[in-house]
């Protein structure tokens, strides 16, 4: 064997060592992959079952059922909604008409099951995804005074308890 084949199966076998590394690398990324959807996103474009994301949007007042540890509401954008079932104990923060963000999966009756819950962490703040997701729907405004009443706004200054 020659000198230059030497060399050439040299830099070969470094290409596919690196096209490999590479490989793993971004399998391992697109496992770990979240998506954030709203609720209209859900309802619209018909997420599939099964299929790990994100959901953030307001809790509807009133919505709210607890059995022990077992809860169930509905996150809405101001124009869709969705019932998030969940087991385990909510955040303190968690309250009707705030802002939240659940990681799960949609089971086959098209409800979110959540294996987390994120509440916002004080009464000045929004998740910025519901605060983007809410603006996208149109009924949602930065304006002072629209929405803050009931909802808090998106820039920031949510009400007081």
């Amino acid at each position: 064997m020659t000198r230059k084949r030497r060399r050439l199966y040299a830099v070969l076998a470094l290409v596919a060592g690196v096209g490999v590394a590479a490989a793993l690398v971004l399998t391992a990324f697109s496992d770990n992959l979240v998506f954030f959807h709203s609720p209209t996103d859900v309802v619209q474009k018909h997420l599939p079952a099964g299929k790990r994301f994100r959901i953030g949007g307001l809790v509807e007042e009133g919505s709210l059922k607890r059995d022990g540890l077992n809860a169930e509401f509905v996150v809405t954008d101001l124009t869709e909604r969705v019932t998030i079932r969940y087991t385990g104990m909510l955040p303190d923060l968690f309250r009707e008409n705030q802002g939240i963000v659940a990681d799960g999966r949609l089971n086959e009756q098209r409800q979110f099951i959540a294996s987390e819950v994120l509440a916002k962490h004080d009464e000045n703040y929004m998740p910025p995804e519901v605060a983007e997701a809410l603006k996208k729907s149109g009924q949602w405004s930065d304006k002072p005074g629209q929405h803050a009443e009931k909802y808090g706004n998106a820039t920031g200054k949510g009400k007081t308890q």
